[in-house]
């Protein structure tokens, strides 16, 4: 992988052996793999590759193939969703209080191992998500990333029910999360450059979308950092209403400037941050997808496209959510 931002090249196509199943894994063909900003920043080396040629993708859909001895409750033929999170130790003091997050030896797909730009791909059964058959794969794969983190990051903003909450940037992960919030009764408020995502947001049902320096119209009563602008955060938290929470849902983000503690902080305003999804998120998100209709907004790709869906994310030509089809 190389290459610089807004240019293509990022991705070397190369031939690669079939995976074979560890004892407690699945063997995948690949259907799709949606386009996450993670896979964007490993690809720019905002986020250093933890091995060379590691293979990118980590909001895939695919079809059970194959499957290690020690492996139960999963059937050749059987749809299944990976995503970002691909083990944990299970042991540790987080892992054991149900924020497996934390886990200090956690791996993850497409970072730590090969992920969905391919054909097949390997993940531990245990991390794998059945999907509803009333998902196609093209929505689903979206879900398993951005939508997971989006919820999170909402619940950790801890707005409720007649609540204002900000979204700042309004793509893949900000979209989903809106109607997940909306549902839920929140008033939504989204910031964004990109006048496309701005009428997205309208079109979802969000009270107000003004463009980045433009400030929502009420205090928020918690906002969300989407887009991985340090640059971002101080205006956020000054929208925020006195006891509201800034929850920051960027696994990488440019340099914050100094804050000041009278107008950014002070009368109990919070800043937190969203690292990676516990399995039980993933689980409710896909049950709230269902049972709330949430659905992504997608252009798609071929495989043999990529690079152009990366640029196409690094220029800010996508609205909504990319996804690869591979199969």
């Amino acid at each position: 992988m190389g290459g610089r931002p807004g240019t293509l090249g990022r991705l070397e196509h190369v031939d690669l052996p079939e995976p074979e199943p560890g004892a407690d894994e699945l063997l995948v063909r690949v259907r799709s793999c949606g386009v996450c900003r993670t896979d964007l920043h490993l690809a720019d080396r905002e986020l250093e590759p933890r091995a060379p040629r590691r293979v990118p993708g980590h909001e895939i859909v695919g079809e059970v193939v194959d499957m290690g001895p020690r492996v139960h409750g999963w059937r050749a033929g059987d749809r299944a969703g990976v995503a970002w999170l691909r083990s944990t130790c299970g042991t540790c003091r987080w892992c054991r209080s149900d924020r497996e997050n934390l886990c200090r030896s956690s791996l993850y797909t497409g970072w730590d191992a090969d992920g969905g730009f391919a054909e097949y791909a390997v993940v531990p059964a245990a991390f794998a998500y059945a999907l509803p058959d009333d998902l196609a794969d093209e929505v689903a794969g979206p879900l398993l990333c951005s939508g997971i983190i989006g919820y999170r990051a909402l619940r950790r903003s801890g707005v409720r029910a007649g609540d204002h909450l900000g979204l700042y940037g309004f793509g893949a992960s900000a979209h989903l999360t809106a109607q997940v919030a909306l549902a839920w009764g929140v008033h939504v408020h989204a910031v964004s450059r990109e006048s496309e995502a701005r009428a997205l947001a309208l079109e979802l049902g969000a009270d107000w979308a003004g463009d980045v320096g433009d400030e929502p119209p009420v205090p928020l009563d918690g906002a969300i950092l989407f887009a991985p602008v340090g640059e971002m955060v101080p205006p956020a938290l000054r929208a925020l209403d006195q006891g509201a929470t800034l929850a920051i849902a960027c696994i990488h983000l440019t340099d914050i400037p100094s804050l000041d503690y009278q107008a950014d902080l002070f009368r109990e305003r919070s800043l937190t941050s969203v690292t990676a999804n516990t399995r039980q998120d993933g689980r409710e998100l896909l049950a709230l997808a269902g049972t709330l209709g949430i659905r992504p907004r997608v252009t798609t790709y071929g495989l043999d496209r990529t690079d152009q869906a990366l640029d196409d994310l690094a220029s800010g030509r996508v609205t909504g959510a990319a996804v690869v089809r591979v199969s």
